[in-house]
């Protein structure tokens, strides 16, 4: 762990709030300070080497020394660094990004409002659905349908979208009227003799349960990430969204498709809701639109509520809501340059190309005896450790497991996200099939060493 001699660690420990962190813990053993980047690598101030097995949070496609980002960002600075989109103001990049993101997205999806983050920008959603709906006559239709161990972000709207209770313990959250359904995990949330396509129709069932028992006309839209990602890597279950959308459908429900981290490319193909089948009302993207090189997210909406929001706008004079950042020049340059490089490489194609080489290399820790399931698609994935296999219990004190396997991974020169027990990994889509080898056989020396740790320590 770092050595607090260091004067960037001393002076990190003294003076930064770090989000997702343990301060006090912090306080004692500091920070991994990491001092520069190399394809899917990165290195700390020692010089020791890691696999970013996590593309930084999920979200840096180029890898981490990508010139051509560093140039667009560096032209659009030396041109006009910063301008705003307010009051009918407007700039290149925006313009631009914007008719890119309309032409990569399903063709019902035609407007783009830009944030600077998928939690802003989940936000944004919730604001522009009362908003629409306050404008069509509407003043009831405000809940929210969500699902437990989704994320959608971390601000008060978002974060009451979120369905983690570490997200919401002690923050008084849920904020909004928002209702969690039951997480469409079928390994952890299935019941003992259930089919996966009865799990499929209980979950179904609950949805037109719940809406029954709210009534439609309160329910506004019902949101979703096509994979669950930053709350365990769980892929749906057999025929979930399929019956999701036609249950929206008949109900007069938004359906909103949570792409911040399914989108451009990550499961092989260029939107979750493509892989999956299902066309949504409304879209969120951020991490991979620049490669997490810029902070920038969007919200993409089909024209029936763009209309309704326009509409309301020229009533009440106004759409009284943006950010100073919003479609901020700089980040944009640099997503259409991402973008381009994603296509000009073919970065979804070798998603897909690498994607059964990626799954089977975890696949072939599913004997392991700490490994209750190995789940994933596309180039995400995760090994779900459990203290007794045969029952799927999972350990005593949920975390203490997984949270071992990270440090002892680091170690080995390997970062992936212990999400509780459960580790998860989603390389940069630049990932070659010998980076994928070199990966398992990080992971496979990291549980070799957790193997003994926990018998020696008693953790079952």
């Amino acid at each position: 762990m770092t050595n607090l001699s260091n004067s960037l660690a001393a002076a990190d420990v003294a003076n930064v709030m770090h989000p997702n962190t343990n301060m006090r813990q912090h306080e004692i053993t500091g920070p991994m300070v990491i001092a520069r980047g190399e394809g899917i690598r990165v290195y700390d101030e020692q010089g020791k080497e890691y696999i970013e097995g996590l593309a930084g949070l999920w979200s840096v496609a180029v890898g981490f020394s990508e010139k051509r980002l560093a140039d667009a960002a560096y032209k659009q600075m030396l041109k006009l660094p910063y301008y705003h989109t307010f009051t009918s103001k407007s700039h290149e990049p925006s313009i631009r990004l914007a008719e890119k993101l309309v032409e990569m997205t399903p063709e019902n999806l035609t407007r783009v409002f830009f944030t600077s983050s998928g939690s802003e920008a989940n936000d944004t959603i919730v604001k522009m659905v009362w908003f629409m709906n306050n404008a069509l006559g509407r003043p009831q239709k405000k809940t929210f349908l969500a699902r437990n161990k989704a994320y959608h972000g971390i601000t008060v709207a978002s974060g009451s979208l979120t369905g983690l209770p570490v997200n919401h313990r002690d923050f008084d959250l849920p904020a909004i009227p928002v209702r969690h359904l039951t997480c469409p995990h079928f390994y952890r949330f299935g019941l003992e003799g259930e089919t996966e396509e009865a799990f499929t129709a209980r979950l179904l069932a609950e949805l037109e349960e719940v809406i029954a028992h709210e009534g439609a006309e309160t329910i506004a839209a019902f949101i979703g990430e096509p994979l669950m990602s930053a709350g365990g890597v769980m892929p749906p279950p057999v025929g979930y969204w399929e019956g999701v959308e036609k249950i929206c459908r008949k109900n007069d429900i938004l359906l909103i498709s949570d792409e911040v981290i399914c989108g451009f490319g990550r499961l092989g193909t260029p939107f979750g809701c493509q892989k999956y089948g299902f066309t949504p009302d409304i879209m969120t993207v951020s991490k991979q639109i620049t490669s997490s090189y810029m902070p920038l997210a969007a919200v993409i909406v089909s024209d029936p509520v763009y209309q309704a929001i326009a509409d309301h706008s020229s009533v009440l004079g106004n759409f009284g809501h943006g950010f100073t950042a919003s479609g901020h020049p700089v980040a944009t340059a640099v997503g259409l340059e991402n973008l381009a490089i994603i296509e000009e490489r073919d970065l979804m194609g070798n998603a897909a190309r690498m994607e059964p080489i990626f799954q089977a290399g975890l696949r072939a820790f599913a004997d392991h005896p700490l490994v209750g399931e190995v789940r994933g698609t596309g180039l995400i994935g995760a090994l779900e450790l459990v203290a007794h296999k045969p029952t799927r219990r999972p350990f005593q004190k949920v975390g203490r497991v997984g949270a071992l396997a990270a440090k002892i991974g680091h170690e080995e020169g390997l970062i992936f996200r212990a999400i509780g027990d459960q580790l998860a990994l989603c390389p940069p889509m630049i990932v070659t099939e010998e980076d994928i080898r070199e990966i398992m056989v990080r992971m496979d020396r990291t549980l070799a060493r957790l193997t003994d740790a926990v018998a020696q320590e008693g953790l079952e």
